[in-house]
């Protein structure tokens, strides 16, 4: 013969509505103040150092190609690109060069004149420099060495 579990009385069987509301409750205030600490996926300092790293990059390689230097100059509010034809530094028109503006609170650090990086012909920077960008509590950097490798940091 097998043994039977122990009957309940009928009111134990389980939870009561009452019970899971308080425990849905306690769980949606745990989970709102979680979201409300969680540090904020807006960093817009960093998302426009990851793009001012490739188009920095990509600068890099364009005067590599081309065989002309090509500079960046970075103010508070943005950045562009020139390259040397004939006497003069002119902006580039490349799609992918073009002059960027920041994003709203997002200032470049440097001056209100700004900082002029030039890349010689095989590539390499004038000089390693490194260029900080804020917005609000954020900041991030983005490295320029001298063999010019691009790093964000």
């Amino acid at each position: 013969m097998v043994p039977r579990a122990p009957e309940r009385p009928r009111g134990e069987a389980g939870f009561t509505l009452v019970e899971l509301m308080i425990v849905l409750a306690v769980m949606g205030l745990l989970a709102g103040v979680a979201v409300w600490r969680w540090p904020s996926g807006g960093d817009d300092a960093r998302a426009e150092a990851q793009i001012l790293a490739t188009r920095l990059a990509a600068a890099r390689d364009q005067a590599i190609i081309e065989g002309r230097p090509i500079a960046i100059v970075v103010e508070p509010a943005g950045y562009r690109f020139e390259q040397r034809r004939g006497w003069q530094w002119q902006p580039l028109q490349d799609a992918s060069l073009r002059e960027r503006r920041l994003r709203s609170g997002v200032q470049a650090e440097g001056g209100a004149r700004g900082i002029r990086i030039r890349f010689d012909s095989t590539g390499l920077p004038a000089a390693a420099a490194t260029l900080r960008l804020r917005s609000g509590g954020h900041a991030s950097q983005v490295e320029l060495l001298a063999d010019g490798e691009v790093r964000v940091s």
